[in-house]
């Protein structure tokens, strides 16, 4: 029996964004043939290296809307979410809280992407409490 998806979380790391987007490609076509929400969600550094940023949540906000807009998602209800924190950690965080069905993320580290997963995909494949889709860069 296949289990119901409802609920999508896919993680972006705005820095690499403008090179690597796949998950959320296939993020956006799995909730559009599930008919699934999708929560897209980025993690923002504690403390800020930019000292231009001064209100990171509003910062990284926008930065994601401006990404769901370059890159509609037609037919889904598309929530955008940002973490403040040490990624690995706060993807599962968000995973739990919300009870999401499956994580959509990517798997990037360019040194090891023939090997191993990065070490943020691997933190939560082990830890999430829910599926987990890795796509590779």
């Amino acid at each position: 029996m296949s289990r119901e998806t409802k609920l999508i979380l896919c993680p972006v790391n705005l820095r690499h964004v403008k090179v690597e987007y796949n998950a959320y490609a296939e993020a956006v076509e799995m909730a559009q043939r599930r008919g699934a929400k999708l929560i897209v969600a980025t993690v923002a550094p504690e403390i800020e290296r930019n000292l231009n940023i001064y209100d990171s949540d509003k910062y990284w906000g926008d930065e994601l809307k401006k990404f769901v807009a370059a890159h509609p998602a037609e037919g889904v209800d598309v929530e955008c979410v940002v973490r403040k924190g040490a990624t690995h950690r706060q993807i599962v965080k968000l995973a739990d809280e919300r009870k999401v069905d499956v994580i959509i993320m990517e798997s990037a580290n360019p040194k090891v992407t023939d090997y191993l997963l990065g070490t943020t995909a691997s933190h939560v494949v082990t830890h999430a409490e829910c599926s987990v889709y890795v796509v590779r860069a």
